[in-house]
């Protein structure tokens, strides 16, 4: 695959959409205190920056990647995001089973870019 902006850009997009989503549907459980409407409201406004750079990145990455490849691309970007997001923001710990579980549903999603 060649390495141009169109194959380049929506994995970037891709990974700063998924920064925001993660923080839209789970960073307020850090903040479990805070009413639910406000964590809805503030979960929705940060949600919209994530639409922002997702649906350009799949206009973009659709001159070169399939829909399934961008969809699986989003679902390996989303498990990096969170395993990170868990660990400083939410001071979880990831185990080797999550670990495990995470690389067996990458080894799933390269078949999906095999030709």
């Amino acid at each position: 695959m060649p390495f141009s902006p169109a194959a380049i850009w929506p994995v970037v997009m891709l990974f700063a959409s998924n920064i925001f989503m993660t923080f839209a549907w789970y960073g307020h459980l850090k903040h479990k205190s805070s009413a639910i409407f406000l964590a809805i409201i503030v979960s929705w406004g940060i949600a919209f920056f994530e639409y922002c750079l997702a649906v350009p990145a799949n206009r973009i990455g659709s001159a070169v990647y399939t829909t399934a490849q961008l969809k699986t691309m989003q679902e390996v970007i989303t498990l990096i995001v969170f395993a990170g997001f868990s660990i400083f923001w939410l001071g979880e710990n990831l185990t080797w089973n999550h670990a495990i579980g995470f690389a067996l549903i990458a080894i799933g999603a390269s078949f999906i870019f095999r030709a």
